[in-house]
């Protein structure tokens, strides 16, 4: 009499003969790969300095694959091996693998926490801020507000590239599909357009990302300006004399503020692929890493003259983070508030997000975090040449030099070699466009679509956050033509 074969019976079946080809091997694979997971995970909750209450996820994901590992065991122990065999192998390499990693943990508890960090976080979000520790950065009466002239009718549609194709939508649905959470249009000192959307509002906190790096500069401008820094082309090692006799002597300021060539930095794409694997990137470390300031003071020539090419480098503003500490005295985000913060009227206070509270070093990468239409006052600073209402806060040669073309910038890009081939050009930790007409145009970005373009020839301002950058090609294109016929 034939009995009928089970789901059961089928896997019975099928484990022993993958049991067979490859042996105990499978069980150890499966067991080790299990414990680095929650080893990780379990490091990740225990080590991360972030700020209170972000690790709760971290600690759930470690209860789930705890619970589907022990589910695993239970199978391989229910039909596959005796209950014994399974716990001494899993108990084994259990503790081989904790030794393992905590010694690894204690010889690079630095290279540890940002591998960590990876794991728990994953790709980097504009929610960021509230995992990091931050500085304060205070704002001051009296808060200066833009005159209002909304004009819906003016932005009814808005045209697009997306994958090489021209596209036009309806403004609202465009928003809403392209994951934008703040859109200002500002011309003549008025508010023509502002707009929130995906849950967020006026005094919803959006984060730079990049756009950072653009605040760096003026804060290095105002620092030239002050006489605290002589000159951009001074050699680096005049301020961080830690870097001389490694070959980086002919390192300028200047070179730091172009994403010149000079020292090694290997982007994410160029990486090998075990990096890519472990997350020992030059773009994951210099985010995730615990100390921001160590790691850049670690930089080592690239073998090549400094200025020779153009490489997008994130231990740049980081460099300049440091010079800035130490010719000001002053943190970097201290420096923000008195400079440009306060003396703008900003409506809401800001933060800078650190690398640890052990470190305190701000990201001078990525890291202020501050609402839509004060990051559009930071734009018309530079709209403006540098005046606030009669007050040079940044000096117009410092503006001007920031964000104009250098004809006698003929130098090879070896990444972002799109915005080179659309006639694009990088100014000072800006980005340029130049127009048919002889003017050009110049926007801070950041990672995930955020922006803020200036356009001198319009007189106008675009600001524009979201939570992705998909669903178009090129927003600093998208942004222009928006402005186009105002």
């Amino acid at each position: 009499m034939k009995t009928a074969t089970t789901g059961w019976s089928w896997f019975r079946r099928g484990a022993c003969v993958a049991l067979s080809v490859f042996g105990w091997s499978t069980l150890v694979v499966f067991a080790l790969l299990a414990a680095w997971v929650l080893w990780w995970v379990a490091l990740a909750a225990v080590l991360l300095h972030s700020r209170p209450g972000t690790d709760e996820p971290v600690i759930a994901i470690a209860f789930v694959l705890l619970a589907i590992t022990g589910a695993l065991a239970w199978l391989v122990a229910r039909f596959l091996a005796s209950a014994r065999s399974v716990g001494l192998a899993l108990a084994v390499i259990v503790a081989l693998a904790t030794v393992g990693g905590t010694g690894f943990g204690l010889v690079f508890p630095d290279r540890t926490l940002a591998l960590a960090r990876q794991m728990a976080w994953g790709e980097s979000d504009i929610k960021d801020y509230l995992r990091f520790p931050e500085r304060a950065v205070g704002n001051a009466a009296p808060v200066f507000n833009f005159k209002k002239d909304l004009s819906p009718e003016l932005f009814s549609t808005i045209e697009y590239r997306s994958g090489g194709e021209v596209k036009q939508a309806d403004f609202e649905a465009f928003m809403e599909m392209t994951k934008t959470t703040s859109f200002i249009v500002i011309k003549d000192d008025a508010i023509l357009c502002e707009g929130y959307f995906n849950g967020y509002d006026r005094d919803s906190i959006v984060t730079s990302f990049s756009i950072a790096k653009s605040f760096t500069s003026a804060l290095v401008g105002i620092a030239i300006d002050e006489g605290l820094i002589a000159s951009v082309n001074d050699p680096v090692t005049k301020y961080l004399p830690e870097l001389k006799g490694r070959g980086l002597d002919g390192l300028t300021i200047r070179h730091l503020l172009m994403m010149s060539s000079g020292t090694q930095y290997v982007t994410d794409d160029e990486a090998p692929i075990f990096a890519q694997l472990t997350g020992f990137t030059d773009d994951a470390l210099s985010y995730y890493y615990p100390d921001l300031r160590g790691r850049a003071l670690g930089v080592r020539p690239d073998g090549t003259r400094p200025g020779t090419y153009f490489n997008y480098n994130n231990h740049y503003p980081q460099l300049l983070g440091i010079v800035l500490e130490r010719v000001t005295g002053q943190r970097p985000a201290v420096y923000l508030q008195e400079k440009i913060w306060e003396p703008l009227g900003m409506e809401w206070p800001a933060s800078w997000s650190l690398d640890s509270e052990e470190h305190g070093f701000e990201m001078m990468q990525s890291g202020i975090n501050a609402r839509a239409i004060d990051f559009a006052k930071f734009g018309r600073l530079f709209l403006e040449n540098g005046n606030w209402n009669g007050n040079q806060i940044v000096s117009k040669g410092w503006v001007a030099e920031s964000t104009s073309p250098d004809p006698d910038d003929t130098r090879p890009w070896r990444s972002d070699v799109g915005w080179e081939e659309a006639n694009g050009y990088y100014k000072y930790l800006w980005w340029g466009m130049p127009n048919a007409d002889g003017t050009y145009d110049y926007v801070a970005q950041g990672h995930l679509g955020q922006r803020i373009f200036v356009s001198p020839r319009k007189n106008a301002i675009v600001v524009r956050f979201g939570f992705t950058d998909e669903g178009v090609d090129n927003w600093a294109e998208v942004l222009a033509g928006v402005i186009a016929p105002l």
